[in-house]
Parts: C-alpha cells; sequence; structure tokens
C-alpha cells in the first residue's frame, strides 16, 4: 500500500476536485452507487453536499473524510450512521476512490486510517460496510482490513435500473 495515502476531515474547499473526479467516473460508478442528479457532479452540488456532511459532522452522526495521495483528493471514506450511545457504539464505513488513483492501494490504506478513527477519535465498537455481490474488489479491501461477511440485504438498494442485494460486512473494533 503507498505511504503517501492518508485521509482527513472533508473541507469546503474539496468541492471542486471532488466534483471533478465524480463527473469523470460517472459511468465507472453506475453499477456501484444510485444514481445521482446533475448538480451532484458540480462543484457548487459538492459544496452543498459537503455542508450538509459538516453538519453532520458536528451533530456526531458522521466522520466525513478525504482519500489523500500526498496532497491530492482522490476519493472519500465516510463513517456514516455512526450511533455512539453506551450499548451500540457502531458506525457504517463507505468509501470510493477515483479512477486515476485505483488499483495503488488507496483504498485499502484510506479504511485501515479510518478504523483507527473509529477506534480512537470516535470510540467505536463495531464497523459495519455493505457492498454489491459483484464489487469483488471492494469486497478484497474489506477483507483485508479484517471485515467479515455476515449476511445479504435481498433488494436493499436501486442501483442502475433495478433493485440488487448488498452483502453485509462487520468488524468488531479492537480486536
Amino acid at each position: 500500500m503507498p505511504s503517501s495515502t492518508g485521509i482527513r476531515l472533508i473541507e469546503p474547499g474539496d468541492a471542486a476536485p471532488i466534483a471533478a473526479h465524480r463527473a469523470r467516473d460517472v459511468e465507472a460508478f453506475r453499477p456501484w452507487e444510485p444514481a445521482q442528479p446533475a448538480e451532484f457532479f458540480t462543484a457548487e452540488g459538492q459544496a452543498e453536499r459537503i455542508e450538509g456532511l459538516l453538519a453532520g459532522h458536528r451533530a456526531g452522526t458522521v466522520w466525513p473524510g478525504v482519500v489523500l495521495a500526498g496532497d491530492e483528493v482522490v476519493g472519500q471514506v465516510t463513517v456514516g450512521g455512526i450511533l455512539p450511545q453506551p450499548h451500540l457504539r457502531r458506525g457504517s464505513v463507505g468509501y470510493w476512490i477515483a479512477g486515476v488513483a485505483q488499483n495503488q492501494g488507496h483504498a485499502g490504506r484510506a479504511v485501515e486510517l479510518v478504523l483507527k478513527v473509529m477506534t480512537e477519535e470516535l470510540g467505536l465498537h463495531r464497523a459495519e460496510a455493505s457492498t454489491n455481490l459483484e464489487n469483488l474488489p471492494s469486497q478484497r479491501v474489506l477483507r483485508r482490513n479484517g471485515f467479515s461477511p455476515y449476511g445479504v440485504a435481498h433488494s436493499s438498494i436501486f442501483l442502475d435500473g433495478s433493485w440488487r442485494d448488498g452483502l453485509l460486512w462487520e468488524r468488531i473494533l479492537g480486536d
């Protein structure tokens, strides 16, 4: 994995590079992600989305990060659905890497780093994730980071014109 991979909390200034990646990679992500409105692929649309993510961060329900290759934003890694209550303490990991930076180890390293954030900063006990059944590269990233599959969510997400099953993943943190 590249040593130059890092993560940090998302910032308003990340809107333009994220929009550029997402606009360029729209076809590549079509099988894996829900359809988005046209403004999602603009700097203005991303700025609005980032504002919402940072509001969620202030509320304690999300940790929205960017993935860096050196100083360049090449993707995102997010912990969503954070449940900080003492009897739950879990969050769900999601990530994407721009096409120009794929197959260089950035996703694996970003997940490794966000698991540390979940444990050390957020005090969470359990990490969860979900992948499309056909998304083998993402499943390899999760496996390499200690996640195990534990079930299938049938017809759980509408992607590329049809309802798809999701493979559910878990990892107990601190183990």
